[in-house]
């Protein structure tokens, strides 16, 4: 059973379909011309666009059936500026003369034994200024930004001949994250307008600040102002927040803490070189020693090889008139000799 178990892994996981879109932002000039990639396996049977604007459902825009052309879905048909590319192992959107309703997030999609496969979607960004005067203007960060530091992100929008309310939206795109998200909504609101001092002007200018406090190094990235109106979403140009990684500690206690901490690390690294010297002298007396009782049973040793040896005869006096006797009485001494310096 669980050998059948990991074979139905196995071949679920060599048969899943991997659907690549390379791009995962991009920037586009109003006018331009953007083709969106998206890369799938030969294998896959069925292959779609969808299309997401901000605050919508995704809808369906194009499809193709194995290496067959592309047709697109709906209203999307009769939009010439959309064209498809169907090839092996690919499957590319190409938008002509971007306007601002073309800002949104596509993905691409794959079917292979009944199972879709998204990829991680591209979000299209269309910039700059269209012909009824409608604009959305960011101010860059002037001044230097540090952790902990607090900022506040301006977007001036120019409504031109739109009346009516809008939704203003904030994106932010970080370094090495999946898509822009949306971090921020104004909603349905344009109590912060103040129309043109132009006599019958019907343009209006709007300030929408985005305030950012106690910033952090995950608060770093591009940030995004859009706005709904009219039945299109126009982008600004993005304000790049850098926040540089050094934090300041404006907290006394902080401060305090750091002071206490590095006293004890400093004083905790003293005790241990006082203890390592005084262990070092500790050993240097200890094989001083040994040295010196090794040299002195050397010198034992040598003093008991060394020993010397001598006969002493001793004679004892006879009287004058008697024989003198032959056989002589021999005593030997140990004499040992021992340095005493």
């Amino acid at each position: 059973m669980i050998r059948l178990f990991g074979l139905l892994i196995f071949i679920n996981t060599a048969l899943a379909v991997d659907v690549v879109q390379p791009s995962l932002l991009m920037r586009v000039q109003l006018g331009d011309s953007v083709t969106l990639t998206c890369f799938c396996p030969e294998e896959t049977t069925f292959v779609a666009w969808l299309k997401q604007a901000v605050g919508q459902k995704p809808q369906l825009m194009a499809k193709a059936v194995n290496f067959l052309p592309g047709e697109f879905c709906k209203e999307y048909k009769n939009i010439k500026r959309y064209s498809l590319r169907n090839a092996k192992g690919s499957f590319n959107l190409t938008i002509s003369n971007a306007e601002p309703s073309d800002s949104a997030v596509y993905y691409c999609a794959a079917v292979f034994l009944h199972e879709v496969t998204f990829g991680n979607g591209t979000f299209v960004i269309i910039t700059g200024k269209d012909s009824n005067s409608r604009t959305v203007v960011q101010q860059p960060v002037s001044d230097t930004v540090q952790a902990g530091d607090s900022v506040n992100l301006q977007c001036t929008i120019e409504t031109g001949s739109c009346a009516g309310e809008h939704s203003v939206y904030w994106f932010r795109h970080g370094s090495g994250e999946s898509l822009p998200g949306v971090i921020y909504s104004h909603g349905n609101r344009s109590d912060e307008c103040e129309k043109s001092p132009e006599a019958g002007s019907p343009t209006q200018s709007c300030v929408y600040s985005l305030p950012k406090r106690n910033l952090s190094l995950s608060d770093a990235g591009t940030y995004y102002c859009a706005v709904a109106m009219c039945g299109e979403m126009l982008f600004g140009n993005g304000t790049q927040l850098d926040i540089d990684g050094y934090q300041k500690l404006l907290d006394p206690l902080h401060s305090g803490l750091l002071i206490v901490l590095s006293c004890s690390i400093i004083l905790n690294v003293a005790l241990i070189c006082i203890r390592c010297k005084m262990t070092c002298t500790h050993c240097a007396d200890q094989k001083n020693s040994d040295a010196s009782k090794v040299e002195w049973s050397h010198k034992q040793s040598h003093d008991e090889d060394t020993l010397n040896y001598a006969a002493l005869n001793l004679k004892n006096p006879k009287p004058r008139r008697q024989k003198k006797d032959g056989n002589n009485d021999t005593l030997y001494s140990d004499l040992r000799y021992r340095d005493y310096e």
